[in-house]
């Protein structure tokens, strides 16, 4: 592990891009207005002021060393963003986790409706793509097209979704580490590293910047899931914001329940080290992604 690692400039520049993210979800959801606008409530509040919006910092970091342009990586976080609130919302679903906590205020489907909470999710799934589509993301529609087919490969039946069905599937069927390892990587893991590369996207950079940065997003989404897992056993609901104890519950295939806390503790802390040896090339522009890894295995939330 670094031990020259920055948690105070890492701190403030995560806060800097949650403001900045805010800034662009805010201006980029519809607001409520007609007969449609409960769906834009729900929307809203399942997404803006909530969150570390730790993707989207990841999206920015890279793009900074990657040399793309601002303001189209803060959109692109954006859109991340969104479907990352997405899948929060039908995740906390009675068919899904059944959660009735999220970020510390009621789970979607608690303050509206199910039906509502299934069709917000559905919008602000579509609306990120067309935020990724937009031309203020990128001049060449090439680039667009590569960050949408990216985030969409990321999202769907290959990554985060796919994932999911894995997990439902396992509930309570004894799954073993090595697919335990494949659901995280596709639930958690794929829109990380989607995060992590969409910088590298922007700024066309060549396929061995993309795939350090993506494998990069995917050893640290990893441990960033691990810690989760370990977090639901020890953590407090409080500081979490989100009910703990659910997954042994509900016979969650988990890190924890495969392994143990410590060692899964143990496996985090390796996969955070695979994942800095991959950044050795970048030099000091990836100082930030560096302490990203170790805020990893620290965090209490």
């Amino acid at each position: 592990m670094d031990e020259h690692s920055d948690a105070a400039g890492l701190a403030e520049a995560m806060s800097e891009t949650a403001a900045a993210v805010e800034t662009v979800l805010d201006a980029e959801l519809p607001r409520p207005d007609g007969p449609e606008s409960r769906l834009f409530e729900a929307m809203r509040y399942s997404v803006l002021r909530g969150g570390k919006r730790l993707r989207a910092f990841l999206v920015r970091s890279g793009a900074r060393l990657a040399g793309a342009d601002d303001g189209g990586a803060l959109l692109v976080a954006a859109a991340l963003e969104m479907v990352h609130g997405y899948s929060l919302i039908h995740d906390d679903l009675p068919a899904m986790d059944d959660d009735d906590l999220r970020r510390g205020k009621p789970s979607c489907h608690v303050a509206f409706d199910e039906a509502t909470a299934i069709l917000a999710g559905d919008a602000l799934l579509t609306l990120a793509f067309e935020l990724a589509a937009d031309p203020r993301v990128h001049p060449d529609p090439s680039v667009r097209c590569e960050l949408v087919r990216a985030m969409a490969a990321a999202a769907g039946g290959g990554g985060m979704v796919g994932g999911q069905m894995i997990d439902l599937a396992a509930e309570h069927g004894g799954a073993d580490h090595d697919l335990i390892v494949t659901l995280e990587r596709m639930k958690t893991g794929a829109l990380i590293a989607f995060g992590c590369e969409a910088g590298a996207i922007l700024a066309r950079r060549d396929a061995g910047f993309r795939r350090a940065l993506r494998e990069f997003g995917y050893d640290v989404g990893l441990a960033f899931q691990i810690i989760d897992d370990v977090l639901d056993v020890v953590g407090d609901e409080s500081a979490l914001g989100k009910t703990v104890g659910k997954d042994a519950a509900a016979g969650k295939a988990t890190f924890v329940a495969a392994l143990g806390v410590e060692a899964a503790r143990k496996e985090a802390g390796a996969l955070v080290e695979r994942a800095l040896a991959r950044l050795d090339g970048f030099g000091d522009g990836a100082g930030l992604l560096r302490d990203f890894g170790a805020y990893v295995l620290a965090r209490r939330s």
